[in-house]
């Protein structure tokens, strides 16, 4: 009898455990898709919506990457710059009022004002979040049901409706640009060196196998299926970190050196949230070129968390 006892206990603990599994769903994305293919990031959003993730993680910086937003400020992407002149105005100013800000944010989507959601828009910019500053502007603009048609950028026929659909009221930021500077830099002497020592013809062709593969998904609206396959993703892993170069020059290894460490951070960013908070599902979605090193830097330093692949579902 003591033994039939014993075998219902470590059933039960067995069932315990696996409910307090922790997995990630990563989904490489095309960044800005070209209007003949506008709606490519349909299927991945069913996709999404089937996995029922309970988190979302986004490529921005966190709110308080100081080093990151101390480049961004005046870096490559207007958009951060425009959010970062006004998030640095309203900290001098705005008198922010955290009960409030939280309250407004446990509201259901529907029942949020227009007041209310400038206000919510408003303290997200405070508070330097630009993931959700930019999501609850994109409601602001298209309502809860989302955008009619295409925005063709990811933050809005993906995260924001999924976030939507899920009643996921904020959204997680993981990006690092802390040395994205230096990387930039290092691709352009890498490119130079390139044409010097004939790498650059590796990369022609690199570039163009991709995208002549892509073209008949791309033709019945499978190309964000297409860019998460494996092979893809090593593909573009190869382009992104110059490891298809024959000539390993200094540029290129340094090149290599910034795009590890800023995969290395991300899925630091990823794992520690992942870990800290109570999601037993999430999804992270990033630019395709990520994946695959996010995916050996998460298996390697989160064990405890299961990784799995768009194409893996």
């Amino acid at each position: 009898m003591k033994k039939i006892i014993n075998i219902f206990i470590f059933i039960a603990l067995s069932q315990i455990s696996f409910g307090q599994q922790k997995e990630v769903l990563l989904i490489g994305t095309m960044h800005k898709v070209p209007k003949i293919v506008r709606h490519s990031y349909k299927p991945l959003l069913k996709r999404a919506v089937k996995y029922q993730p309970e988190a979302i993680y986004v490529e921005t910086p966190h709110p308080n990457d100081s080093i990151s937003w101390e480049y961004l400020k005046d870096g490559w992407s207007n958009s951060y710059k425009e959010f970062y002149s006004l998030s640095d105005s309203l900290q001098k100013h705005y008198n922010f009022d955290q009960y409030r800000f939280q309250q407004l944010l446990k509201k259901d989507f529907n029942a949020l004002t227009p007041k209310n959601l400038q206000s919510i828009i408003t303290s997200f910019a405070y508070l330097r979040d630009y993931a959700n500053y930019d999501f609850y502007s994109y409601i602001q603009q298209y309502g809860i049901k989302g955008s009619s048609k295409p925005t063709r950028h990811e933050d809005g026929d993906l995260t924001a409706k999924l976030a939507l659909q899920l009643n996921i009221k904020k959204l997680q930021s993981m990006d690092d640009q802390q040395t994205n500077k230096e990387y930039h830099q290092a691709w352009q002497n890498c490119a130079k060196d390139g044409g010097e020592n004939g790498d650059n013809e590796i990369n022609r062709k690199l570039n163009k196998k991709h995208y002549n593969k892509a073209i008949v998904p791309a033709l019945f609206g499978r190309l964000g299926f297409y860019v998460n396959k494996r092979k893809s993703l090593k593909r573009l892993d190869q382009l992104a970190s110059f490891s298809y170069v024959k000539n390993q020059t200094e540029s290129c290894l340094e090149g290599l050196n910034f795009w590890n460490r800023r995969n290395h951070n991300m899925a630091q960013n990823i794992g520690s949230q992942i870990v800290e908070n109570s999601a037993t599902r999430s999804v992270v979605i990033v630019g395709a070129a990520h994946i695959y090193r996010i995916e050996k830097e998460l298996k390697a330093n989160f064990p405890e968390i299961t990784v799995l692949l768009l194409n893996d579902l």
